[in-house]
């Protein structure tokens, strides 16, 4: 039967997903279910990999279902159970239940994560359910970061759930979320009250459901679209409501951004899509500064822009809104006059209505509507000076020339060719100097075939209507030619000019956003881009305005800057308190346009300096501020216990109203005793902290033996009365360290697994060498910390999961991270399979073993 299977194409298996927005919503409780629902249609199901988390009701599911055995692996002295993925290929159910679906293998498993297991389950036509979190999502990982304040360390693919067959959301509102907390159904009672008020705030849990509720609406919409796209289907499905606003860089864009986000805004989860289309020539005449602001208005919003490319705008536009599946498109009305929309036919408006269809054409007046009277662009000259000055010499002497030239001929050529010779020089006029020069050309030139080659000759009458027609074709073509070689020489100026703008500011906004450029390199570009003897910055305090206000040079380049915008040859105000101030020439309009942009992204560049030197001034305060609260907690609080104890004791031997046996004095001094350490032990860390904060620690590092480090840690520890588990091999090469601080270090972490481990299971301490380093492991098989939790551990001051304040201020961990940071190490932290936490201090290993210190 195995021949058989491998000789034929299997189909994939299909996978089904169920979503959650936090811990404990009921995923792996859905998965368990729909195992048994499927198990009761007669489908074969097992479970390849279930984690339970120790909650009751959910191990109650795994009865009935078939369980295969998890497979181990060791890896760095212990033992870890993962999906035994063979084994599920080798038993070859028809559905296999995978739990955790971002869960990270040990290393020497099959593959690195278990979606990639699960890859090839699929691969090998079975079908799977599993459940993942969406903080989990790779795209996600940075905005959970930003509401939760944890980095996601497993993360999953996107492609991968939106790969899959089904994706079920398994909702719970936050309220709800909190009191299944709250009732020790999903963490164990000592971690519940850090959870509550950490991780499992009501606020992070309705924004990462928001999370979870949006990112499924988008893979719905996926999966419309995809559906649409099969069956060809055209028409707009009112799905959602969708909003597309049209943008032209005009001073009505502005207005027409806000009327579409207010329209979006009507219905509960609408879009807002700005669209602005561009010529594919890539010439638009939209204003770039304009453009970019209006990008920023709509992101604001929450929209999205976009640009396209289209020479018909309307059917564009269109087409963009129908592959958005828009419902709505904003446009704003024409500038046009109504004589310029009598001549010239409908406009863009018009035709957008009649071609729309199922969409929705909203058109919104503003106050440029209808301001356009011209009925021809403007004429701008694309020839420069010096080549207009050449086709003017041109026209003077060819046409005089081509007149003597021609006069021997008369008799032999007739008006035609005459005609076609003048129109060369006409063309050739148009080619070297533009449109003027040429219409010049093509009048004398006309005026020359109607004086010497027109019968009658030598007079300025046409006595054949023939010659009269060919002579006003030939001005005309004269001039539509000249016209024509004009506009070339002007669109190609305009697209070289272009090119280099949108070259020059893209590369500037880039280096701006990514907070790499800073003001005076700005600054310079502006005075080399523009060739300027000097820029500078100008900022007015208060309120003054006029020529007598005074201005203050925030940044400058070049020699002799202008400190004032009066004395500038180019001032670009910024704001009511900003300026930009050029020295050197006046600039023409176009580069005005282009100096606008170039001083927003000045004022960006001044408020991001200004940022960055704040919150660099704020990271000492802040951290000091931290500190000096923190302590005054831990003093107030944490070391009242062990003086009340050792005043207490002290006291009561001073009394003289008791008489104490032997035994009850040896009880009190003892407690005096272990009291006066434990505040001395508290003392010393705090100490240490602050020598950590401060940089004043100091160090003195040397090749160091850990078996005798850990030896020396044990005794230290004696007084516990605790076993611990030692596994340092003999042939261990030395760690270069401080041997003092990695004794204190080595103490707190087998202190911390003391703490948590449970009666029976002592702590295991292993060590092996890596490479260039050396790590040394504290294993402990208590109730571990939850991954989201684990970069808190290291924070000052807290102590994960402790319900009581007798067991020091919280500083053991985080003094032992910056003791092993400030010896060139790392301390990391990580699950113990089977429940419990490893902590792993990696040093890097001595050079040799000569002069290694030993006690």
């Amino acid at each position: 039967m195995a021949g058989q299977a491998e000789g034929r194409t299997t189909p994939r298996g299909q996978l089904r997903i169920y979503l959650g927005a936090a811990a404990g919503v009921g995923k792996t409780f859905a998965l368990l279910g729909e195992g048994h629902r499927r198990g009761e249609r007669g489908a074969d199901v097992v479970v390849a990999f279930a984690e339970t988390h120790g909650r009751p009701q959910t191990a109650a599911l795994l009865d009935g279902l078939e369980v295969l055995p998890r497979q181990k692996l060791t890896y760095r002295g212990a033992t870890f159970e993962e999906m035994d993925t063979d084994a599920v290929l080798a038993r070859k159910p028809q559905i296999a239940l995978v739990d955790e679906l971002a869960h990270t293998n040990v290393p020497g498993s099959r593959h690195e994560k278990r979606w990639q297991d699960v890859e090839e389950l699929l691969d090998a036509g079975i079908d799977v359910i599993s459940a993942v979190n969406i903080q989990h999502l790779e795209s996600l990982n940075d905005v959970v970061e930003q509401i939760t304040g944890v980095p996601q360390r497993e993360t999953i693919p996107d492609a991968v759930v939106r790969a899959a067959d089904q994706v079920e959301l398994v909702d719970m509102t936050a309220e709800a979320l909190r009191r299944r907390m709250a009732h020790g159904n999903i963490y164990p009672p000592e971690k519940i009250d850090a959870a509550l008020t950490n991780y499992f705030r009501s606020g992070n849990l309705t924004a990462l459901r928001e999370l979870a509720l949006l990112w499924l609406a988008d893979k719905v919409d996926e999966g419309l679209q995809k559906y649409r796209a099969e069956h060809d289907i055209k028409k707009t499905w009112e799905a959602r409501e969708r909003v597309v606003v049209a943008v032209t860089g005009g001073p009505e864009g502005d207005t027409l951004i806000r009327r579409a986000a207010r329209i979006a805004a009507r219905s509960t989860g609408g879009d807002l899509l700005a669209v602005h289309v561009t010529k594919s020539d890539g010439l638009t005449g939209a204003n770039p500064e304009n453009l970019a602001r209006q990008r920023r208005l709509v992101e604001s919003l929450g929209g999205s822009y976009h640009q396209v490319v289209g020479d018909n705008i309307s059917d564009t536009l269109l087409t963009f809104a129908k592959a958005e599946n828009a419902t709505q498109l904003v446009l704003g009305a024409s500038r046009r006059s109504w004589l310029l929309a009598l001549l010239t036919g409908p406009g863009i408006g018009s035709r957008t209505i009649h071609d729309s269809g199922a969409i929705d054409v909203h058109i919104v007046t503003h106050a440029q509507a209808g301001s356009r009277w011209g009925l021809l662009p403007r004429y701008r000259g694309g020839i420069t000076a010096r080549r207009q000055v050449a086709g003017y010499v041109l026209a003077a002497v060819l046409a005089p020339l081509v007149t003597v030239a021609l006069t021997p001929f008369r008799s032999g050529l007739n008006l035609t060719s005459d005609v076609l010779i003048y129109l060369v020089a006409v063309i050739a006029v148009a080619l070297t100097g533009g449109f003027v020069p040429a219409l010049l050309e093509a009048i004398a030139a006309s005026l020359l075939l109607n004086y010497y080659f027109t019968p009658p000759i030598h007079q300025w009458t046409i006595a054949e209507a023939n010659n009269a027609l060919a002579l006003g074709v030939f001005v005309a073509v004269g001039l539509v030619v000249s016209w024509v070689v004009d506009l070339a020489g002007r669109r190609t100026n305009q697209a070289a000019r272009g090119n280099a703008e949108s070259e020059l500011l893209v590369t500037t906004a880039g280096s701006i956003l990514r907070g790499q450029g800073s003001l005076d390199a700005l600054l310079d570009r502006i005075r080399e881009s523009f060739g300027m003897r000097s820029a500078c910055l100008l900022e007015r305090e208060g309120g003054a305005s006029g020529p007598g206000a005074d201005w203050t040079v925030v940044a400058s380049s070049g020699e002799n800057p202008a400190c004032r915008p009066e004395d500038a040859d180019v001032n670009v105000p910024i704001s009511d308190t900003l300026s930009l101030s050029l020295a050197g020439r006046p600039l023409p309009a176009s580069d005005r346009r282009v100096l606008g942009a170039f001083a927003a992204y000045a004022a960006v560049a001044l408020e991001q300096q200004r940022l960055v030197a704040e919150a660099e001034a704020a990271k000492p305060i802040a951290a000091a501020d931290k500190m000096r609260t923190a302590l005054l907690a831990a003093v107030s609080h944490d070391l009242r216990t062990p003086l009340a104890s050792a005043k207490a004791a002290v006291t009561s031997l001073r009394s003289p109203d008791v008489r104490w046996d032997a035994a009850d004095s040896e009880e009190l001094l003892a407690t005096a005793d272990e009291s006066l350490d434990r505040l001395t032990h508290l003392v010393e860390n705090l100490l240490d902290m602050s020598r950590l904060q401060a940089g004043a620690l100091s160090l003195f590092p040397r090749p160091t033996g850990l078996d005798e480090i850990v030896a020396r840690a044990l005794d230290n520890l004696e007084p516990l009365g605790r076993d611990v588990t030692v596994d340092i091999p003999e042939s261990l090469p030395a760690v270069q360290a401080d041997p003092a601080i990695l004794e204190r270090v080595v103490v707190n972490l087998i202190e911390n697994a003391l703490r948590y481990s449970p009666a029976g299971k002592p702590p295991l301490l292993a060590a092996s060498a890596l490479g260039d380093y050396v790590e040394l492991r504290v294993v402990d098989r208590g109730p571990g910390i939850p991954e989201t939790d684990r970069e808190r551990m290291f924070v000052p001051f807290q102590r994960l999961g402790d319900t009581d304040n007798t067991t020091g201020v919280g500083l053991g961990l985080a003094l032992s991270l910056g003791l092993t940071e400030a010896m060139g190490g790392t301390l990391t932290a990580e699950d113990t399979p089977g429940g419990g936490l490893t902590m792993t201090v990696s040093l890097p290993a001595a050079p040799g073993d000569e002069g290694v210190w030993r006690p």
